[in-house]
């Protein structure tokens, strides 16, 4: 099966911090994949880099066979176009109604009506069983609400790709295995490929495919969730069984 991304040997520094330190990933089309390591250590600096928001000090990074760092920026603009982003605190606008902050990626986008940016509206929030919260105000929203509302807007444009960043932060558990089950309707119904950030491995265990854990810059450990799950690697354990004292902490 053909990758829908490619990360080949990117570094980044910031400031006098190497974030990247020569990281490779490949992910397949129609795959869920969990990036997952403690906080702090370049989750979400990897997701700037897969949509262009950051570019790396070396290294590529290729989204459907097209590379995102020598891309001008009008191709840059197609690319991003088959990306669907979720970000990690929801990011809607308070004063716009979940209808308009969902449709929002259409009006500034394209040239269709408002009847059918409504039409794509309802269907979306559907998607994320959000039928009848149209005209609510964010405000009006719990956090799990919230966070569903920025799904269907990434899904708006009907993405090949979406990237979850943190998509659990600041939920309880039942909400947390809600938010990330949606994720695998998602994907059962779109056929989308998903990078899902995060460190809350356990609930993204749930519906990923494979994982990678990233620690001082580096991929650690990449494989299958089963293969994760009964790793001897002493880091990963530490990190999948909440210990205090280990290589992740250690120093």
């Amino acid at each position: 099966m053909a990758a829908a991304i490619e990360i080949v040997d990117v570094y980044k520094k910031l400031g006098s911090r190497q974030v990247l330190d020569g990281v490779s990933l490949s992910v397949e089309t129609g795959q869920i994949l969990a990036v997952v390591g403690p906080s702090g250590v370049g989750k979400s600096t990897l997701i700037k880099h897969i949509v262009g928001l950051m570019k790396p000090d070396k290294g590529d990074v290729l989204v459907e066979g097209r590379s995102v760092v020598s891309a001008r920026r009008s191709e840059l603009g197609q690319i991003r176009q088959s990306i669907g982003l979720v970000f990690q605190g929801a990011a809607l606008l308070n004063s716009l109604t979940v209808a308009e902050n969902v449709g929002l990626p259409l009006v500034e986008h394209t040239s269709l009506p408002k009847e059918r940016i409504r039409e794509i509206v309802e269907e979306k929030l559907g998607l994320v069983h959000l039928e009848g919260f149209e005209d609510y105000m964010p405000a009006d929203l719990s956090g799990g609400m919230k966070k569903r509302v920025g799904l269907a807007r990434a899904l708006v444009r009907d993405p090949r790709i979406i990237l979850y960043d943190e998509p659990t932060a600041g939920l309880d558990p039942i909400m947390s295995n809600a938010i990330v089950d949606l994720a695998g309707e998602v994907r059962q119904k779109t056929g989308a490929t998903s990078i899902i950030i995060t460190h809350d491995i356990h609930t993204v265990f749930r519906v990923a495919d494979r994982a990678a854990m990233i620690f001082r810059g580096k991929f650690i450990a990449q494989g299958t969730v089963e293969e994760m799950r009964n790793t001897r690697d002493p880091a990963v354990r530490q990190f999948l069984e909440g210990n205090t004292h280990g290589p992740l902490t250690d120093d």
